[in-house]
């Protein structure tokens, strides 16, 4: 698959979710055979106030590549300069554009899906951001409508692909969904049979036979995975196995996710520092310990220790047991 001059070795895509896909995540994913990684969704305003906070978001090392970096706003004038300013300042293979998002405190300023709203200021805000960068592909991720009365796909899409987007990422349920209900491929198979751009389906994989079925059942030329990434980026291993007609990789011990747990605790660290470091490993503890006797009992150590020399104590626990259990 190309995305604009932009050669993408495997179809699966890690998706940008906010307050996950930062570098420490996105590293270890694309270690694992992610195709292209993004950034969480970053806010156009603070881009080109040059908010310090914002511009760490987008931040990111040469080993991601190609990576896509997300941008989120209302105002087309707005949403040029940043698109500008992210490809002057780090220059990424991609700018995406969010359509998807639907949390109401995005949505209510008129960012993320907002815009399916309004087809004729997705176009304006588009066109803005493609003509801003031309020498960088353009592409959108985007959710199905705002609600059952208001679906946009395919119309949004093949506006889309004369403005000059370069590939759309669907996920196929409305704003107003959230993330209740189930979504419907069909929407992506009628994205893909009205655009000759590259469609990237997203929504319900939860295993690699899922992600079989999507591209079987609707055509995509590519996968998008976020939720079932969590705590198991050994996915795009096995995922790139299966379309690869591999043998299925065995799949991670105990000791591996303990050493995973541990290399992703220490990229925290050093990327974020120790308080915001700490905060946000309990989660990833949280994903990453379950599945196994006595998962609870270390993923309750990890995520409620109060300090670092409290959770390094914890992780060292974990992994002396998994190194004890690899050998029984």
């Amino acid at each position: 698959m190309k995305i604009g001059n932009i050669e993408i070795e495997n179809p699966i895509v890690l998706a940008p979710m906010a307050g996950v896909t930062d570098y420490p995540f996105r590293i270890l994913c694309k270690e694992m055979g992610a195709g292209i990684v993004y950034s969480e969704f970053v806010s156009a305003d603070g881009i080109i106030r040059e908010n310090t906070k914002t511009l760490n978001l987008i931040r990111f090392e040469e080993a991601e590549r190609p990576i896509g970096i997300q941008i989120f706003g209302s105002d087309a004038e707005t949403m040029s300069q940043a698109a500008r300013y992210v490809v002057d300042t780090f220059k990424p293979d991609i700018l995406d554009i969010n359509y998807g998002c639907p949390v109401p405190k995005v949505t209510n300023k008129g960012g993320g899906s907002a815009a399916l709203q309004d087809l004729c200021l997705m176009d304006d805000i588009t066109a803005a951001v493609v003509e801003s960068i031309p020498e960088v592909p353009v592409t959108v991720k985007m959710r199905m409508g705002w609600n059952q009365e208001i679906i946009v796909i395919p119309e949004a899409g093949e506006r889309l692909e004369k403005i000059g987007v370069k590939a759309i990422a669907l996920h196929p349920r409305t704003t107003k969904q959230r993330y209740t209900g189930k979504a419907d491929w069909h929407y992506i198979k009628l994205l893909k049979e009205s655009c000759s751009i590259p469609i990237i389906g997203n929504g319900d994989v939860c295993t690699t036979d899922d992600m079989m079925r999507m591209f079987e059942e609707t055509g995509c030329d590519a996968v998008m995975v976020g939720r079932v990434a969590h705590g198991n980026p050994w996915f795009f291993r096995e995922a790139n196995a299966r379309l690869k007609g591999e043998k299925k990789p065995n799949p991670p011990s105990l000791l591996d996710i303990a050493k995973m747990c541990s290399r992703h605790f220490d990229l925290l660290l050093e990327n974020r520092g120790e308080r915001i470091g700490t905060n946000l490993m309990r989660k990833h503890f949280s994903n990453y310990i379950k599945g196994f006797p006595g998962a609870s009992i270390f993923r309750q150590k990890l995520v409620t220790a109060p300090g670092l020399p409290e959770m390094r104590y914890a992780l060292n626990e974990f992994m002396n047991a998994a190194k004890k259990m690899e050998f029984v």
